[in-house]
Parts: C-alpha cells; structure tokens; sequence
C-alpha cells in the first residue's frame, strides 16, 4: 500500500499525525505499522479517557479553555469511551497511530474539530502514555492484590483444615524428617504473603502522577497538577519533569515483583507435580485442571502446574527483556520505551491468570493422608534419636555418630529401626534407655520441634493464624 493511501482522502502528508505539521513526505507503509500501537496500547481506552478529561478540566482552571468547551469536550470524551466499551469504535489504519491518536480524531469528529483540537494543548504524548500505563497498571495490580489474597485465604483455610495430616519434608529431595502437611503449604504459604507485602509497595510507587510534565521540561500553562493528580486517584506526584516522562522503573519493578511471585509459583507448582505422581500419589487434581493423553487413555497430566511452571520462564523474560531495553537510552524520552508496554500488557495477564489457576488448583485438589503416612521412614527419625541422647547430657557431635550407628545397624541386619529391640540399642550405646522404643512415633518427632516457626501444632496453628493477619 503506498503512503499517500494510509492517510484520510483529501489530507497532507502527516496531517492526520499529531507530530505531522513539520514532514510533508509520506511515511514507508512498513514504517507506519513498525510505529503505531494503537493495536495494543488501545487497552489504555478509559485509562487515557480519564486522564484527558482531567487534562481538559486543569485547562479549563486555568482559563485554556471556557466552561462551555469543557463541557463540551467532557461530553465528546465520553461518548468515545461509550464506543470503546461497545465495541463500536473504529480504528482508521495509518491514522490512529496510537490510543492518544485515536481518542482525539474521534473526539474532532464528534465536537468539531475547533474546540477537540484545543485539548491537547500544553499536553505531550509523552506524559499521556506514562499516564495512562500508570492508571492502568495500578488498577490491574489492586485485581492482582485481590486474587493473591483469595489464593491465601484457600491456603490458610487449608493448612487449618488439614493440620493432623503427616508427610514426609525433603531436603535434596531426599527424605528427611516428618513435618505437618499444613507446615508444607505454610513455607509456600508465608513466601506468597512476601509477595503480597511486597506488590503493595510497588503499587504505591506505580501511583504518583507525570501528568503536567509536558514533553520534558514542563507545562507553561500553570496547569494544576496537584488536582489532576488527586482526581486520578495518584497517590502523588513524580516532582521532576524530566524523570517522569521517560522512566519506566515503575513497569520494570512491577515485573520484577511479578517474577519473583513466579518464582514461588513455579516451585509451589513442581512440588505438586511431583506429589500427583504414581509413586508419591499425595494429592489429586481435580479434572477441571488436568488433561489426558492423546495415546494413553490412563494418562491424567497435571498440565495446569506445568503451564504454571512454564509461565514462569515467560515473565522472567519480559522483565529481563524490557530491562535490556532501557539500560542504555538516553535521557528523556526515546521511541524504545514503546517496548514497555507490549510486555507490561502480556505478563500482567500471564501472573492475573496464573494467580486465579493455583487458586482453583489449591481449592479443589484432593490429599491422600494414607499415602502420605505410608511414605513415612523410621529412618527419618534417626535426628530424634540423637536428641533423645542429646536431652542425656550427651553432647550433639556424639550423638550424631551414636544416631548414624543405628542406622547402620538396621541397613546391616535388616531390621526396621522402629522394630529394634532395646537391647539392639544397649549395644550400640549403654546411655539408651528403655525408653528410647517411645522415640518412634512420628506424631511424638513433629511434636518436639516447637520452636516458633516449627512444626508441631500449635505452632503451625500460630503461623495460620499470622498468615490470616498479613493478609489484612
């Protein structure tokens, strides 16, 4: 398609553009779609719909614009936002170079291009976008905020529901001593309200205002950014012209969070995994989150965790991504910074979704306390034994090499520690006594450990309990 075909029948060249005055050629048809975002920074409708009425008020204020073009333009706005939500509205091709772009040529078309064109006065694109990237970014971060709460709710409800439940905790993946199941999902647990403490921090650095920087150095009209600010919802105002048009730490920290819940995620989820198998077979999934094979028709495929756990490479490399983009621009704004919202829009959707998916996951899966008793190894009681001697006056480091004598012992003989005799232990070490046959039992070992943060009842109940506060 030649240019002069991409621009409004009648127009210049650029005419239509809001930088175009100062170009009278046509623009490369490769480079008109290369520039223009209109395709995905049109989820920024209302946000930007927002933001320019409050523009159009602040002008108002300050005597830009007279009551009755306010309104006017208020009015015109609004019917705009009233075609997006519809899906009414109609995207011109090499015109609407972006949703700034395209809310004003609609506007003109609707109030007349005499006053429509009056409302960006003052006004830069580059503090629009990072306007309306702000606005939105936000908002969808409160949603996230949301869901992460409710996937702790299933998770506290769970971890109480769940609390005499006994499973074997790893190290190396190696079996090692028995913990509550609920102490389990409590270590994901306290690492998700992290998170959470954490997103809630971000948010307050998303929401200050760049609104009345101008394209760098400012706005000469004494517009009030204070008021714009307030009626947007900013929590304050970014206070140099210059750093608030072109940085975008705000989406790289965001993404940053997002990947680091991700992390957690990705582990919480492969963890799972490795419990649906046939060989541990600690949890089922509910069928709304798994797949069959197209061969195997016993196949039941946790495919909901390995997405889950997939997805997690996927933010990463958004954030890593649009990190490298931005390290090396010079100040203020650059075209690079384009590049922020494409991956902001994708690994928003992809931590919402995946948030909302482990909280169906969490909700409907199934435990299997037999399994997860049966599991359970005399062997991992070998610690309590070196304790029990260690409660005798024995000092650690010999007791220890007394604990691993009886594993020994049994691997030798083939005698289940649990079934050695107590002269079996007399041998290996006079300080044992008789009651030492009382140390197998696995409900006595997770009881011993109730330091704050361990996982004897109560104190899993206690950290439950903590869970439930942090998510006020």
């Amino acid at each position: 398609m030649a240019a002069e075909q991409l621009r409004a029948p009648g127009s210049k060249p650029g005419e239509n553009m809001l930088w175009g005055g100062r170009f009278t050629g046509g623009l490369d048809p490769l480079m008109v779609s290369y520039n223009e975002s209109i395709y995905f920074d049109r989820a920024f409708h209302t946000q930007d719909i927002r933001g320019s009425i409050a523009w159009a008020r602040a002008n108002h204020k300050a005597g830009i614009l007279s009551i009755a073009e306010f309104k006017a333009i208020e009015s015109g706005l609004n019917k705009v936002e009233e075609e997006w939500v519809a899906g009414t509205f109609k995207i011109i091709p090499g015109v609407d170079e972006d949703i700034h772009t395209a809310n004003e040529r609609r506007l003109g078309e609707i109030i007349g291009k005499d006053i429509g064109g009056k409302l960006h006065t003052g006004r830069s694109r580059n503090e629009q976008v990072a306007t309306d990237m702000r606005l939105w970014l936000r908002d969808e971060l409160r949603k996230i905020e949301t869901y992460l709460v409710d996937f702790l709710k299933v998770m506290a409800a769970r971890a109480e529901q769940e609390i005499d439940i006994l499973v074997p905790g790893y190290t190396h993946l190696q079996r090692a001593q028995p913990v509550r199941w609920s102490h389990w999902m409590l270590s994901y647990g306290m690492a998700f309200a992290q998170d959470l403490d954490r997103l809630r921090e971000v948010i307050v650095r998303v929401n200050q205002s760049p609104l009345g920087a101008g394209a760098l150095a400012g706005n000469c009209f004494g517009v009030d950014r204070e008021a714009m600010a307030k009626e947007l919802g900013f929590d304050g105002l970014l206070w140099n012209s210059m750093g608030a048009v072109s940085s975008r730490d705000f989406v790289v920290e965001a993404m940053q969070w997002g990947s680091m819940l991700m992390t957690h995620v990705s582990r919480w989820a492969e963890d799972l995994i490795i419990y649906s198998t046939g060989e541990f077979a600690f949890v089922r999934l509910a069928d709304a989150y798994s797949t069959g094979s197209s061969l195997m028709p016993q196949k039941k495929n946790p495919d909901s965790l390995e997405l889950l756990r997939g997805k997690s490479g996927r933010a990463f490399g958004q954030m890593a991504g649009l990190m490298m983009t931005v390290k090396g621009i010079p100040s203020t704004y650059n075209k690079d910074l384009q590049e922020s919202v494409e991956p902001m829009l994708d690994h928003v959707k992809t931590v919402s979704d995946s948030i909302q998916i482990a909280t169906g996951v969490l909700s409907t899966m199934s435990v299997n306390p037999q399994k997860m008793l049966a599991s359970l190894d005399p062997f991992m009681l070998a610690t309590d034994l070196a304790d029990y001697l260690v409660k005798k006056g024995v000092p650690f480091r010999e007791t220890h090499h007394i604990s691993g004598q009886c594993v020994a012992f049994s691997e030798k003989t083939g005698v289940s520690m649990d079934k050695m005799s107590y002269s079996d232990f007399q041998k290996i070490d006079s300080r044992f006594e008789e009651d030492i046959l009382k140390s197998f039992n696995y409900e006595h070992s997770v009881e011993q450990h109730s330091a704050i943060g361990g996982t004897a009842k109560a104190r899993v109940l206690e950290q439950v309990e903590i869970l439930k506060k942090m998510l006020e």
